[in-house]
């Protein structure tokens, strides 16, 4: 497969493997990247394809792989993630679109897929972090009155934080007592929480996950179109 790529690949896969490393340094850092920095490094890969050997071609996988970008930005409306992760996949569908390194089969929302595969990471953490706070003897869910159902929701997607910092709350005060507020909140609209000893869900820089999605893509294909086709 390395036989295969050209100049413009490797110039590719290289230019987007430093814009989502360096934005995910500035994400974790300050956890806002502005719009300019996905313009900047997207038109870069657009003017990329006039230097290339067949530009009507890398111009047509370039149109293809963008079919991701209705899907993101919907998304991004919703509020499932931030817009620069949106920016982020249109960027990266303008800079190398259908890139990998193996024969594997990939489609233009295989960063994207992979990114979710490894969203379940952090259920796992949570998981342990609770499991070592039961173990210390600690009462994770002092005043609460719910039901065992919301108790393991928490316990999968949050735990109880002694000084929140870049979370979201996930608990509420109802009639006294606490309950779990367990609704999608939107990833830009929704402050994030400072009040100590309060039940929180990570606000995990989405982008991180995108940018080991596109690793593995580059490395192995798609994770969840290779298991569906027994590859």
């Amino acid at each position: 497969m390395f036989e295969t790529l050209t100049n413009y690949d490797i110039i590719g896969i290289s230019l987007a493997l430093l814009m989502l490393i360096l934005g995910s340094i500035i994400d974790v850092w300050k956890r806002e990247i502005h719009d300019y920095y996905w313009i900047v490094f997207g038109s870069t890969g657009f003017l990329l394809v006039f230097i290339s050997s067949d530009i009507t071609s890398n111009l047509w996988t370039m149109g293809f792989a963008l079919i991701i970008a209705p899907f993101v930005i919907l998304v991004w409306r919703i509020g499932m993630f931030g817009g620069a992760d949106a920016f982020a996949l249109i960027a990266l569908a303008v800079i190398a679109p259908m890139a990998t390194f193996t024969d594997s089969p990939i489609s233009p929302f295989t960063t994207l897929s992979n990114a979710a595969v490894l969203f379940t990471i952090p259920f796992f953490i949570n998981i342990i972090r609770n499991g070592v706070s039961k173990i210390k003897g600690e009462d994770i869910f002092d005043g609460f009155e719910e039901t065992d159902f919301k108790k393991i929701i928490a316990i999968l997607i949050g735990y109880k934080a002694k000084n929140p910092k870049f979370a979201f709350s996930i608990e509420k005060t109802e009639n006294g007592k606490k309950k779990f507020d367990l609704i999608m909140h939107h990833a830009e609209n929704q402050e994030y929480c400072i009040t100590p000893n309060t039940w929180i869900t990570p606000g995990i820089p989405y982008l991180l996950l995108i940018t080991g999605g596109f690793i593995i893509q580059l490395a192995y294909g798609d994770i969840i179109l290779g298991r569906l086709l027994g590859l």
